[in-house]
């Protein structure tokens, strides 16, 4: 590898930890609303009742925590898309019967847990061979 590739690199890994960070804090905040009762209404309005609500909060924190462990972290960022994008079905399809506005936030953070879930697919494909062990 050159000096040049490896000081690239390097600046990756950085810009990619502070996207983490600032993934995992916001997703630290919006799991810990779900917990108050702000978004109690928006979860009726989903209809899958208000344990729904207390399991996507443990779902998001879960994954913010994910964000900060070098091992999990690809996983977590992973994740966290998965949660983002039935986030942003939601919000298209039931909450706002078609409309794109309150579809946006989630579809930004789907992309960026995906970036980072690329940029860390190394860490996924060590964690997916060691359960093949």
């Amino acid at each position: 590898m050159s000096e040049q590739t490896s000081t690239a690199a390097k600046i990756g890994n950085i810009v990619v930890w502070i996207l983490q960070i600032a993934l995992a804090l916001q997703f630290f905040k919006n799991g810990y609303a779900l917990f108050t009762d702000d978004f109690v209404k928006k979860f009726d309005d989903i209809g899958f009742g208000q344990w729904f609500r207390y399991f996507t909060g443990v779902l998001e924190i879960g994954a913010a925590i994910g964000l900060l462990i070098p091992r999990v972290c690809g996983i977590a960022a992973l994740g966290l898309a998965g949660i983002m994008g039935g986030a942003a079905l939601t919000e298209f399809f039931l909450v706002t019967n078609g409309g794109l506005d309150d579809a946006t936030m989630p579809l930004i953070f789907m992309v960026w847990a995906l970036v980072i879930a690329v940029y860390r697919r190394e860490q996924i494909l060590g964690l997916l061979k060691l359960l093949k062990k």
